[in-house]
Formats: structure tokens, C-alpha cells, sequence
């Protein structure tokens, strides 16, 4: 038989011509991607597909926070990474200016490059943050993927699934053969952006909006050395009232490459419909941001896109999973999506290993949307609030009731005034200002991830109220639900992060010298549930020892306690001191978090062993 799609001609394929694996993905963007990635590194059966010939095609997500190159450098590609990024000294002394080429109405030192700031960011993470943008990361995800096992399948389309209680069925369309097939997989994971056909499939519950602003992408060349390499940074923000192509007044111009690469996100009043922008009228623009009327630059490309502010409140249905944009979609502000979604993928991929390899219930996998369901909401939530929060900047200048340019700008001009009410709005502008930190240095909101789940197990205590803003400032706990500290510890010839004591294939406990005995259990409890627990004894004469005694003030347990670390570095449990059974202790610390029923004690007897 044969039909049409999209104007593709199909061919159906016999019933008998199925393809089969354990994980098929959706999409190769960063969360498809690093998906792939990661399955592959643990061993796991796993086809991407994308409809798309190649990666992507705009440079469109760009900064890689600490988290995200934690990740990559547990998997073993933070170099590659580094290699093409520009780094994090590079990145940081955002302008905000009339424009690239006017004046300056001030600056803030972000991404944690101010010196107040700076010591935060060293003292969390092995690894530092850069701006890679998504033209060049994507490339190497799926170069890692594909080497370490992914069937990476180019211009092959997702049509629809059926599921049932050992599978997926898919169903696939060959862009350049017109061939439709059958995937049959043990689990889907719909890593296919914010207009998700998977996340529609299965009805995913939503909250929120879409297209509640409106954005144009302009991509052009021009060498901006002159007018930039001095205060060198990822983001120049324009207010520049009167510009023309639908302009609200405000946008940015965006490095990609330095100096000589750029991308202008100029906002339009989407009420107003969507704007005809031909390339003329993208020069324009792209001069009257830079400042140069005749500006030598070439446009490479225009795109149109809308704002959202929506999140799915459930990730799953049964063995279908989404991730990334399909599940969180918001506009670029504070740098989260890209990250988020990768960090969807970390969460979800050892869970699904664990499950596949016979090593866990299958329960937990409903921990993964418990556990970044959460996340989702806060990052939307917090991205828009940070686009909203521009509006100080425009209200502290005294131009939100302006009607014409020349009373924009009279307003601008009126905080140089040497009179008292020039004064307060030279006062105004530094608050507002300053409420940038909350979009550009929210260091606690990239790295203060807490999962609350059946794979966090409680060892009874209350996690610590935050002593700083949470959501500016990130502080270290080894409360079960959190990312696991960062700290050097090794030898006198050697020196590793605890991060890297604890790989993404294997579970890791870590005690002290009096906790040797939980170190001795390990063997014994890995061998009974068939994982990997892997046993680190921090201490003077062993094989790691704190090197700057450090990780006694991190560790928040006794010497005799111990520290049990997920594949994806979040604390699984601790106990605080020795128990009398070590064995048992983490043998049912590690049942409940694999939702393994058949490992479990009673639970009387659960709650003591585990010193609840």
C-alpha cells in the first residue's frame, strides 16, 4: 500500500519487518542526545532517531552550567566540550546599553565571574560553566553516542506507538526512502522539543501557556572586536525604543563566536501578529543594534518563535517517557534548558539501565517523575520571572508610559541630571540591576536540586534551611535528595573531586576509617542484589585521604557513618554512625531505592536497620 505524508510517499512494510531494541529515543537534540549517551555508556540497547538530516541547524541553546559539565566530565567528554566552548573567563561582563556601539546604561559581572561570586563557583564543582553553542554540543553528543553503541538513525520520522505490557510499538517513516517500519522497544523516551508529537501521544498533563510572547532570531557575521573584546561576554542587552520590524524596544545581541559570529533575539508584539522580515529588514535591525549604520554584516539566518510558559506536571505513562523541551518549555532567560534537559536524561537513563538488567523493580522508574516533574516547574517559573523582571530596568529608566522615541530617549538622557531626581533614578537602576543576579548568577537554582522520591530513602532528619537565598546561592549537604558535595580529596600525587569517586555506572558508598565495616559489607551486599557498589574509605593511610579536610566539614556524618551515592550523584541515604548490622543497613537502603520488594526486611525492621 502506499499513502502520503507531508508529501512523502510512504511504503508500508510487511508485518514481519519489525526492528527491535531495548530504548528507542525521539529526537537527537540534548536530551535525545545525551540520552544515547548515556545508555550507551551503561551497556544499554538504544536507537535514536530525528527526522531531521543532521543536528542542529541554529546555534539556540548556548550556556552549560556547572551541573551539565559535571555530567560531561563523568562521562568523559568534558574535554571535547571545553574544546569548543568559550570559557567561562569569557563569558561573564554583560552589558546592558543603547547600543553595541551607544552608551552603556551599566554592566554585571554574571555567571558567577564576579569576584564575590567566583569563589561560589570554584568551591561547588570540579568543573567550571562556558557557552557552547548548540551547532557545536549536539555534534558531540551524538559522535559519543553513535562510538559507544547508538543506532543513530537521521531523516527517520516518529508517526505513532502503541504500548502494551512488554513494549512499544512504533512506528517510523524513512524521509528518503518513504519506507514505514516498526521500532519494537522495551521503553520510548519523546526527547522531540517543546511541540512534542510523543508528549501528545500519551495526553502528558500539562500547565501553562504557549506562545505568550513573540521573538525573531537574526544570525549574522561581523567582526565586533572593536566593540566588545574590552568587556568580553556572552550577552548585550539593548533597549532601543523606535526600532522597527514589530520591535517592542528591547532584545539582545548574543555572541556565538568571538568576536566575529552573533545572534540578535528581538521581541515583537505577538498580538500584533506575527512580522514579514525579509533580509533587508534584518540588516536594519542588526545595525541599528550594533550601532553602525553601515555596518558590514552578513545575515545567515531569521527565524520566528514564541515565548512559553509551560510544564508537564507528569513525565511518563507507563513505558513511554518525555524529556527536555517536551516537558519544560520556556524562554531562554537564566540558561536552563539545554542543562535541564541533559539532566532529565542523566536521572532517567541509570534508572532505566537498572530496570533493564533485571536490577531493580520496575517501580522505579516512577521516580523519575517525581523527581524532575519538580524541577520542570521551578525552571519555567523561574525563567519567565527573570524575563519579567527586565521590566524593573524599563520602569527604574522612566519609560514604561513613553509614547514616542524622543520621549524615551529624554528619559534615558534624564538619569545623567544632577538634581535630586536624577539621583534616585541613577538609584533606581543599580536595584534594578542588581535583580539580574536572579537571572544571570542563580547559582542555588542550578545546582540546588533536592529529589524527593521512592529512590531517596530518609535517614530521619530534616534537610537544612537554606542561610543565604536559595535561589542565588548554592549550599553543599549530604541530605538524601541532593547532589552529592564537591570537594578535592586523593594523594600526595594525585587529586580527584568526590564526584569522581563515584561513576555513573555504579552505585558508591563513602565512609571514613572507623566505617571500614561498611566498606567490608559492600561486597557482599552488591554480589546479593547484583549491582555494582563501589566503597571509598576517606582517611589518613588509605587510598583517598582529604586532602584539605575539607570533606569532614562536607560529609554531615560521623566518621563511622557512610554516604550512599546514585549513578546520577544524588544521595541515596546515609546513615549517620555505625549500625550493628552494616550488611542489612544497606542492603535495604538499596532495595527500597530499586524498588526491590523481594530484597526487603519488614518494616519494623527496615526502619531500625536503617536508623530511622
Amino acid at each position: 500500500m502506499v499513502v502520503f505524508h507531508d508529501g512523502i510517499k510512504e511504503t508500508e512494510t510487511p508485518e514481519n519487518s519489525v526492528v527491535h531494541t531495548d530504548v528507542l529515543i525521539v529526537g537527537s537534540g540534548p536530551a535525545g542526545s545525551s540520552a544515547a549517551l548515556f545508555l550507551s555508556e551503561l551497556g544499554i540497547p538504544n536507537i535514536m532517531i530525528t527526522k531531521y538530516r543532521w543536528t542542529a541547524n541554529t546555534p539556540r541553546a548556548h550556556i552549560t552550567n556547572q551541573r551539565t559539565m559535571e555530567i560531561f566530565r563523568d562521562l568523559g567528554v568534558e574535554d571535547q566540550v571545553l574544546e569548543d566552548a568559550t570559557p567561562h573567563e569569557m563569558i561573564g561582563d554583560t552589558v546592558f546599553c543603547t547600543s553595541i556601539a551607544g552608551e552603556e546604561i551599566g554592566r554585571i559581572l554574571t555567571w558567577g565571574n564576579h569576584p564575590a561570586r567566583h569563589a561560589d563557583y570554584e568551591l561547588a564543582s570540579p568543573s567550571l560553566n562556558c557557552d557552547i553553542p548548540q551547532t557545536y554540543l549536539e555534534p558531540i553528543l551524538v559522535k559519543n553516542a553513535t562510538v559507544r553503541g547508538t543506532q543513530t538513525q537521521f531523516s527517520t520520522e516518529y508517526l505513532s506507538h502503541e504500548q502494551d505490557a512488554d513494549g512499544v510499538n512504533v512506528k517510523v517513516l524513512n524521509r528518503l526512502t518513504g519506507q514505514v517500519y516498526t521500532i519494537r522497544a522495551k521503553y520510548l523516551i519523546g526527547a522531540d522539543g517543546a511541540r512534542s508529537k510523543v508528549a501528545a501521544d500519551i495526553n502528558l498533563p500539562m500547565e501553562g501557556q504557549m506562545d505568550i510572547a513573540g521573538s525573531m532570531n537574526i544570525t549574522f557575521k561581523a567582526d565586533l572586536a572593536e566593540l566588545v573584546g574590552h568587556r568580553p561576554s556572552v550577552l548585550y542587552w539593548v533597549i532601543q525604543p523606535g526600532s522597527s520590524i514589530g520591535g517592542i524596544g528591547a532584545g539582545l545581541v548574543r555572541m556565538v563566536r568571538p568576536w566575529d559570529e552573533w545572534l540578535i533575539v528581538w521581541g515583537f508584539d505577538i498580538s500584533q501578529g506575527v512580522p514579514e522580515v525579509t533580509e533587508a529588514d534584518a540588516l536594519q535591525v542588526v545595525r541599528n543594534l550594533i550601532g553602525v549604520p553601515d555596518l558590514d554584516a552578513e545575515i545567515t539566518g531569521i527565524s520566528l518563535w514564541g515565548n512559553n510558559e509551560q510544564y508537564a506536571t507528569h513525565m511518563q505513562s507507563g513505558r513511554v517517557f518525555c524529556a527536555g523541551d517536551a516537558t519544560h518549555k520556556h524562554p531562554p532567560s537564566n540558561g536552563l534548558g539545554s542543562n535541564t534537559s541533559i539532566q532529565d536524561s542523566y536521572n532517567l537513563a541509570w534508572k532505566l539501565a537498572a530496570v533493564l538488567k533485571g536490577q531493580a523493580g520496575e517501580e522505579l522508574l516512577e521516580s523519575y517523575s517525581a523527581e524532575r516533574a519538580p524541577v520542570a516547574k521551578q525552571i519555567v517559573t523561574r525563567a519567565n520571572q527573570s524575563g519579567r523582571e527586565f521590566m524593573a530596568l524599563i520602569e527604574a529608566l522612566g519609560i514604561t508610559h513613553a509614547t514616542t522615541v524622543e520621549e524615551i530617549n529624554a528619559a534615558i538622557e534624564s538619569r545623567k541630571d544632577p538634581s535630586p531626581e536624577g539621583a534616585a533614578k541613577r538609584k533606581a537602576v543599580r536595584e534594578a540591576m542588581e535583580l539580574k543576579n536572579y537571572e544571570f548568577n542563580a547559582h542555588g537554582v542550578e545546582l540546588g536540586q533536592h529529589y524527593t522520591s521512592t529512590a531517596v530513602v530518609s535517614d530521619g532528619s530534616v534537610k537544612p534551611e537554606p542561610t543565604r537565598d536559595p535561589e542565588l546561592y548554592y549550599e553543599p549537604s549530604t541530605h538524601p535528595g541532593v547532589r552529592l558535595p564537591h570537594c578535592w580529596v586523593g594523594t600526595w600525587k594525585e587529586k580527584y573531586s568526590t564526584h569522581d569517586l563515584a561513576p555513573y555506572g555504579a552505585f558508591t558508598l563513602i565512609t571514613g576509617i572507623t566505617g571500614k565495616p561498611w566498606a567490608e559489607a559492600a561486597a557482599t551486599v552488591a554480589a546479593e542484589l547484583g549491582i555494582t557498589l563501589n566503597a571509598v574509605v576517606i582517611g589518613p593511610g588509605e587510598d583517598i585521604t582529604d586532602l584539605y579536610f575539607d570533606w569532614e566539614r562536607l560529609r554531615g556524618v560521623e566518621e563511622d557513618g557512610v554516604i550512599l551515592v546514585r549513578p546520577d550523584k544524588h544521595i541515596g541515604w546515609r546513615s549517620h554512625r555505625m549500625v550493628e548490622d552494616p550488611a542489612a543497613a544497606l542492603t535495604n537502603a538499596l532495595s527500597q531505592i530499586l524498588s526491590r520488594n523481594d530484597n526487603l526486611a519488614t518494616a519494623e525492621e527496615n526502619k531500625h536497620e536503617l536508623g530511622v
